[in-house]
């Protein structure tokens, strides 16, 4: 019987990431998670057999039981559009709530292990932060059903042996975490594709309005039902032109965008002048494109410490966009 090595359970990190995001929505619960599951899975390692079934089964287990540790005396984490109506134009955008009250971003690199194109854009759709959101409408048990037998592609008795149950159980969690998401399930986007011209060249006009504060391309890049979010504001705004009306009220005189990837989907960190000219990180920002349009914005407020993790620099010069461009590299 062979024990798997160190390196064995390291190339489990990424999809282990990717099932705990799912599970927890919590980026530091998720980090905490993945590192335990390693950990117990290396410490005792003499109890794999590999007759009875492959690493990856026996790893899976060990992480999704962590999780559903973790979630005992858990709160839901949610969108902002899922805890109150749209806030009316102008009105006050409240008190912060804790952050464990949001599903929070996560960077691609860290979640999605596939080279070959369909299967990233599969795998991107499974953790797109609103998919995410649906699944935390599952009670823990049947969030872990139903991501081991659609997502993981368990078959139902693995997914019994995980859980330790049964397969019958497992057939019937499995039928009411399907009608509950149904219920739950988010309008669709179009997930990040690196080799979709037509979604570049949508994001670089949309960098290009923001960062001229120009309220009219703003207007015509923005749904008309398009929404935003600032999390960890439950205010969030509807509709194009309000949208494109609050960006333009200033506040962000300066700013820059810098693409990256988050949670399945383009997203860009946005830089603010500090009062020496350099431009320091202040929020992630996600943007969900549907079509020709930009449906949805959430401004990740608190992020400007996680830069590093999606690749972003720590500080940029003033002049970087005029270097970008001439160096010829893609901005979005």
């Amino acid at each position: 019987m062979a024990a798997p090595t160190v390196d064995e359970l390291e190339a489990l990190r990424v999809p282990l990431t990717a099932h705990c995001y799912r599970m927890l929505g919590s980026a530091a619960d998720t980090d905490d998670a993945v590192q335990e599951a390693i950990l117990r899975a290396f410490r005792h390692r003499e109890r794999f057999d590999p007759a009875r079934g492959a690493l990856h089964p026996w790893v899976f287990r060990i992480a999704t039981t962590v999780c559903l540790d973790l979630l005992r005396a858990a709160r839901r984490r949610a969108l902002c559009v899922d805890l109150g109506p749209a806030a009316v134009p102008g009105a006050e955008i409240g008190l912060p709530l804790p952050a464990d009250r949001f599903v929070e971003p996560m960077p691609d690199a860290r979640l999605v292990a596939a080279v070959d194109p369909a299967e990233v854009t599969a795998q991107r759709e499974t953790v797109r932060l609103a998919f995410v959101a649906a699944l935390q409408h599952l009670p823990p048990r049947q969030r872990a059903t139903l991501l081991l037998r659609d997502v993981l592609a368990f078959s139902a008795a693995e997914t019994a042996e995980v859980l330790g149950t049964t397969t019958a159980s497992v057939t019937s969690a499995l039928q009411r975490a399907r009608e509950t998401l149904e219920r739950h399930r988010p309008a669709p986007g179009d997930p990040l594709g690196v080799a979709d011209a037509d979604q570049r060249a949508l994001l670089a006009r949309y960098v290009d309005a923001f960062e001229a504060h120009d309220v009219a391309r703003l207007t015509d890049l923005l749904a008309e039902d398009a929404r935003t979010s600032m999390p960890p504001f439950a205010w969030w705004l509807e509709g194009g032109a309000a949208i494109a009306g609050l960006i333009g009220l200033g506040g962000c005189e300066g700013a820059r965008l810098v693409p990256t990837a988050i949670s399945g989907q383009p997203g860009f960190g946005q830089y603010r002048p500090d009062e020496r000219g350099l431009l320091r990180p202040f929020a992630l920002v996600l943007v969900e494109p549907r079509g020709d349009r930009v449906a949805h914005t959430t401004t990740f407020l608190g992020t400007a410490d996680r830069f590093g993790e999606f690749g972003l620099p720590a500080v940029l010069e003033p002049d970087f966009r005029r270097a970008t461009d001439e160096s010829g590299a893609a901005r979005t």
